[in-house]
């Protein structure tokens, strides 16, 4: 077994060497979360002595593991959140993968962060394991565990106003631009760039790097950005967030003049009543201080603009929300008659007609796609490409999952384990031929974006960025391609109807 160590600002960190590959994982960006420190914005990890051992993830922020009865979570495997480093409120960690270590190397560094909403979720969830993309790309890659539900992003600031809890609505985005400011002071001794650091997420990870795009601190800390099947347009009203802070406390038998009590608490009782209450239903709020802007306003695109950006979904996103597989065209037109009246017809025959051999569960999962996640990756693109800054790129991901007879379709999260080289995980086809091209592919892509602000490589055809106008599109399929308008009618059908999908699921 080889070992290598590195000196942080807090004392030196040891990790693992496999396949060339240095591993650090479980590596302190900030203290301990409970007690006093509760609610509040993080603060920097506590110094050691001597060589901190950094072999396995640390704990993640308190969460109901989710449910193996549910075919998605399977797929995904998403019960393996909690299964790496266990729960806990000493959990601002990261997980970092280089080929070297040493300042003198500068290779560009990768951040990925985990999606699950603001909910759920771990950055040590096997398929965030970055060892195969610095592997093959040069790269390094980090990957962090923040605060989530209502450790992260409880509204307690509208329920006492005195100061205290100001920062308590947002925290869980503080504690990722604290992992960014680690990066920013640390990176290059791990090999990395501390002025070429990509911030990239899928799902509740792009809501998060949205909702980062839009923070006045984190300014100079990112210099391109990714956004997979998780365009933020708006944030949740604070009234909203402060709705569900007061359900919150009834469950825990608080009021407003007995909220200090809540410091004092096992975290298991917060997490029993933030169970009760609804994990996705906390999510940030603009404080004005630290998210003064929602993510498609002028002052937040005007800060951001010199950052490339690719935005991106996939064909059947929708698919993780349903479970009617053996719907037949009958219940889907019985549904969308229902929910769209006569503009039903129109819809079936946009979809049945441009995928006659489509599943009729598939059909309704591209709906919803289009309705609601594709409609807002369509209004970031939009909005980014108007500011005529730095680049936007769009890809869509239309390769289908061979798992579970191939009935998810091209779903939601399939393109995670691709953008990290992990070709054996199971959604993907377990190592197979087609697996291993589509990992290739799209690593090529984030690595070349990584490295200059342009994903174009050859491994895929020319990319064009995206304009309004044109709307060149990757497309990544048994043949990547590029289309311009894909799915164009579509696209207009649902601009006049309301989204099915609101932005936070």
């Amino acid at each position: 077994m080889e070992f290598c160590t590195v000196e942080t600002a807090s004392g030196k960190v040891r990790g693992l060497i496999s396949s060339g590959i240095r591993q650090f994982k479980g590596v302190p960006y900030g203290a301990g979360t409970g007690g006093q420190l509760r609610f509040r914005r993080p603060q920097p990890p506590l110094s050691w002595t001597g060589v901190r051992d950094c072999f396995a993830p640390g704990a993640v922020s308190p969460q109901t593991p989710y449910d193996r009865d549910n075919d998605y979570a399977r797929l995904i495997q998403y019960d393996l959140n909690v299964a790496f480093g266990g729960m806990g409120e000493d959990c601002l960690h990261l997980c970092i993968w280089t080929p070297g270590t040493g300042r003198q190397d500068k290779r560009p560094v990768l951040v990925s962060v985990h999606g699950g909403g603001f909910a759920i979720g771990s950055g040590n969830h096997p398929m965030y394991d970055g060892a195969k993309l610095a592997q093959t790309g040069d790269v390094v890659v980090v990957s962090v565990t923040h605060r989530l539900a209502s450790f992260g992003f409880l509204n307690l600031a509208d329920v006492d106003p005195s100061g205290d809890w100001a920062e308590s609505g947002v925290a869980g985005m503080l504690d990722l631009v604290a992992a960014l400011e680690w990066v920013r002071d640390n990176i290059a001794q791990f090999g990395g760039d501390p002025g070429s650091v990509t911030v990239f997420g899928q799902s509740g990870g792009g809501w998060k790097t949205s909702t980062l795009l839009s923070m006045p601190r984190v300014r100079g800390l990112l210099h391109r950005a990714g956004i997979q099947s998780g365009s933020l347009t708006t944030h949740v009203p604070r009234e909203a967030a402060a709705a569900v802070a007061h359900a919150f406390l009834r469950h825990l038998g608080l009021t407003a003049a007995t909220l200090g009590r809540i410091r004092e608490m096992p975290w298991s009782d917060l997490l029993a009543a933030q169970t009760a209450v609804g994990a996705p239903l906390f999510a940030p709020i603009i404080d004005g201080v630290h998210i003064d802007a929602e993510p498609l306003s002028e002052r937040a695109l005007a800060r951001f603009d010199h950052v490339p950006l690719i935005v991106s979904t996939t064909l059947d996103d929708a698919g993780l929300f349903f479970t009617q597989f053996d719907m037949t065209m009958d219940d889907l037109e019985r549904q969308l008659l229902a929910r769209y009246g006569e503009a039903a017809k129109t819809l079936t025959m946009l979809y049945r007609d441009h995928s006659p051999d489509k599943s009729p569960y598939l059909l309704h999962a591209q709906m919803m796609t289009d309705s609601g996640f594709r409609r807002f990756a369509h209004a970031q693109a939009e909005a980014k490409a108007a500011r005529g800054g730095a680049p936007v790129y769009t890809y869509l991901w239309e390769w289908a999952s061979p798992a579970f007879d191939g009935r998810f379709g091209a779903v939601h999260a399939m393109d995670v384990s691709a953008s990290f080289h992990n070709e054996r995980d199971a959604i993907l086809g377990a190592g197979s031929h087609e697996a291993r091209r589509m990992c290739r592919e799209l690593a090529a892509v984030w690595v070349a974006f990584a490295r200059t602000g342009d994903p174009n490589n050859a491994l895929i055809a020319h990319w064009p960025h995206f304009d309004p106008t044109e709307r060149a599109t990757l497309v990544l399929d048994r043949e990547n391609r590029i289309e311009k308008n894909p799915y164009g009618k579509q696209r207009e059908f649902w601009l006049g109807m309301p989204a099915a999908l609101s932005v936070l699921g």
